[in-house]
């Protein structure tokens, strides 16, 4: 055999054994990508999370509860409602979720007032609840939001879990929503018997006004400025994916302008309100009321009236109103 016939042979064999071992090493490395991934970000086939109790037709779907303090708004409203009891069982395990985007303090109307959030959790230990967490995931430093805000200590006081949002306890969702497809969402407000809606109603600069329905952007991850560019959309979408055992809106102050931070005690009116129900389309629609709004002008209560979310038009529901002064 020709010399150059064995270099050629022994050319080909070693290009061979290299290529092996290249496809060798690729599909390794893959194997560790898949492996290495965080468990928690597995993305997780999905469905409509909801949490809601029929109560039947003899109570009211909504009650508006004006006058005192915050706690006394919260029992007045549950008790207009039927009482905790209708909503939360013995042995339950539920979640809070208010407001707690901003490094605010209570009286700028940021954030969901914290003895709202106390009343609330007493109640539900109250109804045999065996446990209550009080979790948001916060725009600004979760720590300071979470003793700034005032909900922190509120929740603690009467033994609530005061959960602040941790990365691994993210996991990539298919919300199946017409903006909102796949997205990061914090499992442990979906991991409970029920769950329970605190938003605090104010201004916003884009949506005009945030309440219940946006209230849900405090379940995502990931870079949520990007949902603005249609928010009343992904507002809509997360109000499909999400149905609460009861939304209690918070309208003790409203931040009136400048929202959603706010920081301006002039932006804020002392309203002394609460109203709450089990259709989160009817408080958003009686919520903008309180900046003059009318559920025409709120494009996501539209979208989640016509995709059969609730009632924009309140009115036509069985509504309790109680005046505690």
């Amino acid at each position: 055999m020709k010399e150059e016939d064995i270099d050629r042979r022994d050319f080909l064999k070693r290009s061979s054994r290299v290529g092996v071992a290249a496809a060798v090493a690729c599909g390794l490395g893959f194997w560790l990508h898949s492996r290495s991934r965080q468990p928690g970000r597995e993305l997780t086939t999905s469905q409509v999370r909801n949490y809601g109790v029929d109560i039947g037709n003899d109570l009211p779907k909504m009650a508006v509860v004006t006058g005192g303090t915050p706690a006394g708004l919260a029992a007045a409203a549950l008790a207009a409602l039927g009482g905790m009891s209708k909503f939360v069982s013995r042995g339950d395990v539920v979640v809070l979720k208010p407001n707690i985007g901003w490094d605010r303090v209570p009286q700028q109307a940021a954030n969901t007032n914290p003895e709202l959030v106390k009343a609330v959790a007493q109640l539900c230990f109250d109804a045999g609840a065996k446990k209550v967490v009080v979790t948001d995931v916060s725009c600004n430093d979760p720590r300071r939001c979470f003793m700034r805000s005032g909900i922190a200590k509120a929740g603690e006081s009467v033994g609530a879990t005061v959960l602040l949002p941790e990365e691994r306890k993210f996991r990539d969702y298919r919300i199946n929503g017409e903006l909102l497809t796949v997205w990061p969402v914090f499992t442990p407000i979906l991991e409970a018997d029920k769950v329970i809606n605190l938003p605090i109603v104010k201004h916003h600069n884009l949506a005009r006004v945030t309440m219940g329905m946006k209230n849900w952007y405090g379940i995502l991850g990931g870079r949520r400025n990007q949902l603005h560019q249609n928010i009343d959309v992904s507002i809509a979408d997360l109000a499909t994916f999400v149905r609460p055992t009861l939304t209690i809106l918070d309208a003790y102050r409203v931040l009136m302008t400048n929202g959603p931070q706010g920081g301006n005690l002039d932006d804020v009116k002392l309203c002394k309100t609460v109203v709450a129900g089990v259709d989160p389309v009817a408080i958003d629609a009686y919520g903008a009321t309180f900046l003059g709004l009318q559920a025409e002008q709120i494009p996501y209560v539209l979208i989640g009236h016509e995709r059969g979310l609730g009632n924009k038009n309140y009115s036509e529901l069985q509504v309790k109103y109680v005046n505690l002064e």
